[in-house]
């Protein structure tokens, strides 16, 4: 505070001739405007913090946006909901939460991610504490895995220097060259302090279509088994994927020390998605757009989605990841009906 007592000086050059009870006085406002413009409950009303130590996740907001805007992923829904809050509500954990989502595209693994986002940074993907990398933009050519090692090393490191509560987003982990991710091991280990920086409040997630077609197998032996998709638990697919990714020469994971050394918490299975779920994809959309959802375009949309296996039609074999470019295919039909309606 000594410093803004020259300020005024030059500010107020009349200060001088007041007396001394309003120069104290005078000081004593400018302290305490200083000290509440500063404080980080004003401050962060309009400027993005890092949220404070201790905060915990709104239970209650997550599972709502759970229930309402990822579709036929109970397994998902069921294991993210119980990890996520199980790991804010701890004020001191061992490490930082490493969760791996496996599936095909269109089943949800982005969309999930971006929720989970959200929740602890309201901005999401747009938050500065939210990083989100892509194999095939940010580590493209296979003769530079040591320069991307260690440029993703300072990243990880600078950025949750800055804020303990970073969440890292990995995409298309089946398409990254294998040995790189390896670079962040020591910052998911049970380490309290790696070089000075506590590691332990971040979250790392990995996005990978790799074990895909385990999931989609053991789904279709439930089905042709009579038996309920509700009842896939995660002991029925967790040990397949880990095993598979691990063993996967075509993914990011192939051979790591990440999975060798057991520090991804959970592998995450998106199961495939049948037309009941599409359908709920097609009206959310529509929603979304603004538009009353009308049944007749809800299942035109559908039926133009592909299905497998070839005979019995269950499951797209694009998920829900074209619904918005079908639905823009009958925006005329659409509109017509909402004029036609008045």
């Amino acid at each position: 505070m000594a410093r803004s007592v020259p300020l005024l000086w030059v500010l107020l050059p009349g200060l001088a001739a007041l007396e001394p009870l309003s120069v104290g006085l005078a000081l004593g406002v400018a302290s305490a405007l200083t000290g509440y413009l500063s404080h980080p409950r004003f401050y962060c009303n309009y400027v993005e913090c890092c949220p404070r130590d201790g905060q915990r996740l709104n239970a209650s907001a997550l599972k709502a946006q759970l229930d309402n805007r990822l579709f036929g992923q109970h397994l998902a829904k069921d294991v993210v909901l119980k990890a996520v809050l199980g790991f804010s509500n701890n004020p001191s954990p061992k490490k930082p939460l490493m969760l791996s989502l496996h599936g095909w595209a269109g089943t949800g693994k982005n969309f999930l991610s971006q929720i989970l986002a959200e929740q602890v940074h309201p901005a999401g993907l747009r938050s500065k504490y939210v990083h989100l990398f892509l194999a095939t933009l940010h580590f493209p050519h296979h003769d530079q895995v040591k320069l991307y090692k260690e440029q993703l090393q300072n990243w990880i490191r600078g950025n949750v220097s800055a804020c303990p509560s970073s969440v890292f987003i990995f995409d298309e982990m089946d398409k990254m060259h294998p040995g790189v991710i390896d670079a962040i091991k020591p910052f998911l280990d049970y380490y309290e302090e790696v070089d000075g920086v506590s590691y332990r409040k971040a979250i790392f997630i990995f996005l990978s279509n790799a074990g895909g077609d385990l999931i989609n197998k053991a789904a279709l032996d439930f089905w042709i088994s009579g038996k309920r998709r509700e009842d896939i638990q995660l002991k029925d697919l967790e040990p397949l994927l880990s095993v598979g990714v691990f063993n996967n020469k075509n993914s990011g994971l192939w051979h790591s020390s990440i999975i060798d050394r057991n520090l991804i918490d959970y592998f995450v299975p998106f199961l495939p998605l049948e037309q009941k779920h599409v359908k709920m994809c097609v009206r959310a959309e529509m929603t979304a757009r603004g538009y009353a959802v009308d049944e007749n375009i809800v299942q035109a949309v559908a039926d133009e989605m592909t299905y497998f296996p070839k005979e019995q039609r269950i499951y797209s074999d694009k998920g829900c990841k074209t619904v918005q470019a079908k639905l823009d295919i009958h925006e005329d039909l659409v509109m017509r009906e909402m004029k036609a309606r008045g």
